[in-house]
This record gives C-alpha cells, structure tokens and sequence, in this order.
C-alpha cells in the first residue's frame, strides 16, 4: 500500500489473522476539482476485503463482505471552482426564517415544487389585482335592493353579470368575501415555498466562504486575470481598503461583499406577506361606521360602528360619548366651500373629558385604537325670529339636483297652517354663509348671513335669521391591520433597495511570484470588470530586491 501511495494514512491495518484481502486498482479520472495545491493529482483505489471477527473463528461458514474506499482527493465543493468551506467544514444549516418558515418545512417536496412555480404565483397576482379592480368598479357594502337595481336581471352588465353574481360570489363585500380571501392564502403560500425551496438554499451557499486550489477553475470566472509579480497578501489589503470581506489560507484568497443583497429577496418576500396579513386582518377584524350628527347632539362609539368580519373584536373605546361642540366651514374667496371642521369632546363613562380636538379633512381623531374622520356635512337647521318672537328652529331637507352640488331647504307657513293651500315663506341655502328667501309666490326677497341679525319682511312677516345650525358628517372605524400593512410596505421599500445590492466574490490564487485572479457578480456584471481592473491597478509590483523573500513569506 505505501508503493502505490505513501502518503495514505499508516493507522490503516488489519491484523494478518485476521484479513484476506483481495486489491482491485481503479484509477479515478483526474478532475481539476481533485487538485491538490502543490499540484499532485488524487489517487483513489477501490479493494474488496474478507473481514473476520472474533466470532467469525468460531463460525467459519459466516463470512463478510465490506467495499472499503481510500482517496486522498479533495473533498467536493460548494461551488464550481471552490475549495471547500475556510475552516475545512461544512457550515451547519441555518435555522428557517421565522416559525412561518416551520410550518412550510412540514409540506410535502411535491406541493412545494408545485406552489413555488413562477408561472402560478404570477397567476395568482393578476388574480389579486383582477379582483381588486373589479372591488373599486362594484359598490361595496350596499343593501341588496342596490344591486338588484344596478344589476338586474333583465339587462345584464356585458351579456352575463347580474346582481347573483354579486351576492352569491361576495362581491358586495369584495375584500372579505372567501374567494377574494382564499387567492390571497394561495398567494402567501407560494411566496413561502418559493423563499423555503429557492431563497434560503441561495443564501446558505452564498454564506460559504471557498478557497480555489485550481488555476483552471479561476479561468472559468466571469472575470479573469494575471498579475505577473504581485504578492496575494497586497491583492488582500486592496480588497478590503474597497469593502470586500478578506479570507487567506496559504496561497488562496477568497473575498466578497454585498451578501446582503442575497438576503434582500427573502426579506421582499416577507414584507409582501406582510402586507397581505395585514389587508385580510383590516378585512375581516375591523369595525366601520357613518353618522351625521348636528352641532351640540352626542353619539356612543359602539352604536354607530359595525363589525366587518369574524375577527373583529369591541374594545373599551366602544363605551366612548362624542359630543360635537361646533361645526363650522372655511369658504374660498368665490364662495365655495374649501374644508369643514368639527369641534369633538370624548366622554368616558364617568362623563369625565378625556380628549379634545378639532378635526378637519385629512385631520382624524385618533383614540382608544379608533379613529373619527371628516368626511361630510349637512344642514341641519335653519334658526330664525318670527315677529320677534323665537327663536324657532325650522329642519332644513336636502333637495336632490342634477350634479354634485349641495340644496337645502325649508318652509315657514304663513296664516292657517291647517289650510289645504297652506303658503308660506320658503328659504334655500348652499351652505352655511347665506340664506336666500322668496314670499309665498314664490319671488325672491333677498339673501341674509346668519351672522348679520338683519331683519327682512316678506309680506307683512318680520324675519331674522338668528343662526345656521350644520351637521357633521364623520367616519368612525377601527383597523387593527393598519399598523401591518406600514410595517409591510416600509420593509418592502428597504428590501427593494437592498436587493440592488451586487454580491460580488474574487478568488486568487499565488504561484510562485505570479497571483492568478477570478470573480463574478450577480448584478452590475457590466460594471464589475471596471471594478475589477482598478482594484489590480493598485496591488503593488514586487521588485527584485523582495522576490528572494517571497518564498520564505509563502512557506511561513
């Protein structure tokens, strides 16, 4: 055994005894991935031994038969070209991302294969975003009679879609019904198998760091060159002065930078699950309500606001009075209303005054996990003076119109009320600033602002009009996913950028005073030989007073 190969280990023996062994040489095929550093080729023999144990001598028909294989190759490799992990082991596997992760490890390899396929998760997105888009077109939340006059039966929307579809589907409460629920599982799950099965194995190979014993293997690199007199501990101090984490071992060098940009995708992954966690949280555990409430009236939180699926849970904020102290509007300079604001008090049950603000739109109350928006007005009442009599408050009717534009308006009899031809004033206004009066034919008297006090008569009828009583129109709800769905989109924002980042990794290697470099990138490879070619620029030219001491530095 020592002829064919002294350098085998010697504690290889067998006692004489005890051993009958047959040898059957099979030279391996030389692979430039078997080279050793001082360039000796790997030799590996395959022989078939009889062994004999203790009790085998007392049972002489037993025998048994053991393959045992020698080879002084190197062990393989993570990566093509590399040679084995810095330290001569493996690394050991890291943990699964989060106990999501867990859960996914428990899926067959097979449904894995099958949720982790691109053309399924693209799929699935068009579907999101298909259903998302047909929740914006179909009015959500309406009473049933909505739909069956929107979508009747007997002129169906594009030859098929009728007010079934829409109840029986959900698609009246798009965002929580189980179809639109159910895609959104789908999804998440195929984010999961794709970052189990693609993702993590990246970044476990990634975190590998491997030195090259082969010249052949840096040559197949993307980025390949020679320097003729260099010394690879110079190449090093290069490479870390640009960011690139440095490892040494003899005459290998091996450096990388960027690996967070490995770890961006999973992290992209992560945020869009979050993202989606939150959306069915805010669908199915929120509660949303609308109330108009005229100025100095109160209202219960918990009577106004409505769960909008299974999950959705009262807090202790339910119990909260509002109590709107004023409404009051801003006008441009034409007349037009340009924002409304609404004086809120919060009670709790003691009537105790626990927060206090003005809100306006785009300006929300915030408490107890409830928010109160702005969202609308009203007109209320209209307070007047009749003959110096009063004050009277007469209820404003809105009056519909062609457009957008806002009508109320109210009557004040005049002579028998209990007449069948009653007449009376009539009074209109657009908003709160100015009120418009016309006499019992009908024909305009004049315009009045609720603040001037200006009396007006109309027909013998003395009227002051004292004040312009508003509603206020606010939007209560609570949305435990918000808070999600912030943290999804900030994490996917940063991922994204993180993901730009290039992962870059340079091998050398030192033969005599000449230092053999190769690298590749998985982005920018357009920028990377640049990079490249500067770096070398700057190593140091070893002249001849140093190159005597070059094989000492090598062999130390």
């Amino acid at each position: 055994m020592e002829a064919l190969n002294p350098s085998l280990p010697k504690t290889l023996c067998f006692k004489s005894h005890l051993l009958r062994s047959t040898f059957k040489p099979q030279l391996v095929p030389y692979s430039s991935k078997t080279q050793s550093l001082s360039g000796s080729r790997g030799l590996s023999f395959t022989f078939t031994c009889k062994l004999k144990t203790p009790q085998d001598v007392n049972n002489k028909d037993k025998s048994v038969s053991k393959k045992i294989v020698l080879s002084d190759a190197a062990p393989p490799l993570a990566e093509e070209g590399g040679g084995g992990t810095g330290n001569g082991k493996v690394p050991a596997k890291s943990g699964s991302v989060g106990g999501v992760m867990g859960l996914v490890k428990r899926f067959p390899r097979r449904v894995l294969t099958i949720l982790s396929n691109l053309p399924l998760a693209i799929g699935e997105m068009f579907t999101v975003a298909a259903l998302m888009a047909l929740g914006t077109f179909i009015d959500q939340g309406e009473a049933p009679d909505f739909y069956f006059q929107k979508y009747p039966e007997e002129n169906p929307v594009l030859g098929f879609f009728t007010w079934r579809w829409v109840l029986t589907l959900g698609f009246d409460h798009m965002y929580s019904s189980p179809i639109f629920l159910g895609t959104l599982v789908l999804l998440g799950a195929s984010l999961m198998a794709c970052t189990y099965t693609t993702q993590i194995p990246l970044v476990k190979v990634a975190r590998r760091w491997n030195f090259v014993s082969s010249t052949e293997a840096i040559r197949k690199q993307e980025y390949s060159d020679i320097l003729p007199r260099a010394s690879i501990q110079d190449l090093g101090v290069i490479l870390m002065g640009a960011g690139y984490e440095v490892f040494l071992k003899g005459p290998s060098l091996y450096a990388f930078k960027g690996l967070a940009g490995r770890f961006a995708p999973i992290g992209v992954h992560l945020a869009m699950l979050l993202i989606m966690a939150g959306g069915t949280l805010s669908a199915v555990g929120s509660f949303r309500g609308l109330v108009t409430v005229p100025q100095g009236l109160n209202f219960v939180v918990g009577d106004v606001l409505g769960p909008s699926g299974f999950l959705s849970t009262p807090t202790e904020g339910f119990n909260t009075e509002v109590h709107v102290n004023r409404f009051y509007m801003d006008y441009y300079d034409s007349g037009e209303v340009s924002q409304f604001h609404t004086d809120l008090s919060l009670f709790d049950l003691d009537g105790k005054e626990v927060m206090r603000k003005t809100i306006s739109v785009n300006d929300p109350l915030r408490y107890g996990g409830i928010t109160i928006y702005q969202t609308d007005w009203s007109f209320s009442a209209l307070q007047i003076l009749k003959d110096d009599e009063g004050p009277f408050n007469l209820a404003m009717a809105p009056l519909k119109l062609n457009g957008d534009k806002k009508l109320f308006g109210t009557f004040l009899p005049v002579g028998d009320a209990e007449s069948p031809n009653v007449k009376g004033i009539s009074m209109l206004a657009r908003d709160l600033q100015s009120i418009v009066l016309y006499d019992q034919e009908g024909k305009f008297v004049g315009v009045r602002r609720p603040s001037s006090k200006l009396p007006i008569d109309i027909d013998g009828t003395k009227i002051v009009i004292v004040d312009a009583i508003g509603s206020s129109g606010l939007d209560l709800k609570t949305d435990p996913g918000v808070p999600v769905v912030y943290a999804g989109f900030g994490a996917l924002m940063l991922t994204t950028c993180i993901s730009y980042l290039s992962h870059s990794q340079i091998w050398a290697l030192q033969d005599g005073t000449t230092v053999l470099v190769g690298g590749k990138t998985n982005r920018a490879k357009g920028e990377f030989p640049e990079e490249m070619n500067c770096l070398l620029d700057r190593v140091p030219e070893i002249v001849e007073s140093s190159l005597s001491k070059e094989p000492d530095r090598n062999s130390g």
